[in-house]
């Protein structure tokens, strides 16, 4: 389908989303976040093994459109933060590895993208923010993700400073993967796409939504979940093929995913 303000575009088993609103920083208005949500639905329902979140122009995003917020009533705002979450938590739920290809800045919803995101690797002149604390909008809701990658302390500094963090520091504190010189960028995502998209595509669609499933929960009730859904994935067919492969000593013959 056509849409205004993302590209999607499809190299062999891959996907890339690209935010395509440069001239806005690719904020995130209600219209963009609900084609963003359409394409992560559409591809999540694919046999796409992976899925890259990019953005075009100077920076990765600068979070909400303030136009979109400026003056509208609490019924508005709540409608605009609920999609927002609706956006972040498909892309946790959608089966295939999710990876932020990030350049430039992303601040505050922009930098939530990230921190939701599975994976993220990041330019060496990036830059990650949760710039309400310094102003008069708070990061409710950014810090929910973002916390949630770096811990409480860290979270609490970006947090009430809303002071940006440069790449490296994202890397030590745990909100990216990897960082590299900007023209090894699109090779490093690839590269580490190709590698967690290895293996069985339906066990591994299980597996990250069970990941998420348990990760909050008490190490009690996160060994019973993850108990039953390992028990129960060892009788799929890809499962049965990857022990008779083994045990055979040759490669195993994934199912498509569809």
């Amino acid at each position: 389908m056509e849409f205004e303000h993302i590209l999607v575009d499809w190299s062999g088993e891959f996907a890339t989303v690209t935010m395509n609103r440069p001239q806005r920083r690719n904020a995130l208005s209600l219209a963009h976040m609900r084609e963003l949500i359409t394409a992560f639905a559409q591809i999540g329902e694919s046999d796409a093994l992976g899925i890259v979140l990019a953005g075009n122009g100077p920076v990765f995003s600068a979070g909400h459109d303030l136009a979109d917020v400026a003056d509208a009533d609490l019924a508005a705002v709540r409608s605009l933060l609920v999609t927002c979450t609706e956006l972040m938590t498909l892309i946790q739920q959608v089966p295939q590895p999710v990876v932020a290809r990030v350049h430039g800045l992303a601040t505050a919803a922009g930098c939530q993208l990230v921190a939701s995101a599975d994976l993220a690797v990041a330019s060496a002149g990036a830059g990650f923010a949760a710039p309400g604390g310094k102003g008069g909008w708070f990061c409710h809701t950014p810090m929910v993700a973002i916390a949630r990658n770096v811990g409480r302390k860290r979270a609490a500094e970006l947090a009430l400073s809303g002071d940006a963090i440069d790449a490296q520091t994202a890397l030590d504190w745990g909100l990216v993967n990897q960082v590299v010189p900007a023209d090894q960028l699109d090779s490093a995502v690839y590269d580490l796409l190709k590698r967690v998209t290895r293996g069985s595509a339906q066990s591994k669609g299980i597996g990250k939504q069970a990941l998420y499933a348990q990760i909050d929960l008490d190490q009690a009730k996160a060994y019973a979940y993850a108990i039953e859904v390992m028990a129960a994935t060892s009788q799929l067919p890809d499962a049965r093929e990857f022990m008779r492969a083994f045990l055979d000593k040759r490669e195993p013959h994934w199912q498509r995913r569809t």
